[in-house]
């Protein structure tokens, strides 16, 4: 089997570009609720690169492993919060736009939990990790480790 491609030496100034838009994105949510996003997008999207780094990633920033565990069935898990909530709703129904309107409902939750910019800065968020989640699955990318960065 041939080495996987790597996007960060195959194109190192738009991958750094886009690293950084994602941490900056990142920065405009708390992080908690960002790395609930991260995770549910990777789990709906088949991404074992980025459930391991953002699992990790996010219990070594205090998340618990019982909302890391149920994070898949969040609809009957007690542990989340109404905006956890709205958010995890918007990322499933932009991560499966194809399956059909979805949308709608889950944008009147975000609304009721997000102001304005937030609606955006997690839109964007969701964007971020699917197009993460492409990538790594596009050119079979996996690392053990957490970079400092994720981590940070």
């Amino acid at each position: 089997m041939t080495s996987p491609l790597n996007p960060f030496t195959a194109s190192p100034a738009l991958m750094r570009r886009w690293y950084e838009t994602s941490r900056a994105v990142a920065a405009g949510l708390e992080p908690s609720l960002v790395h609930l996003v991260e995770i549910r997008a990777s789990q709906i999207n088949g991404c074992a690169h980025c459930l391991n780094m953002h699992t990790k990633a996010a219990r070594a920033k205090g998340e618990t492993e019982q909302r890391v565990y149920l994070l898949a069935a969040w609809r009957e898990a007690p542990v989340y919060t109404d905006r956890e909530r709205a958010a995890l709703a918007w990322t499933e129904a932009l991560t499966r736009l194809s399956e059909g309107d979805t949308h709608t409902a889950a944008y009147e939750a975000v609304k009721a939990h997000f102001t304005e910019e937030e609606q955006v800065n997690l839109t964007l968020m969701i964007n971020i990790i699917n197009g993460w989640n492409r990538i790594v699955l596009g050119f079979g990318l996996w690392s053990e480790e957490v970079p400092a960065e994720v981590a940070a």
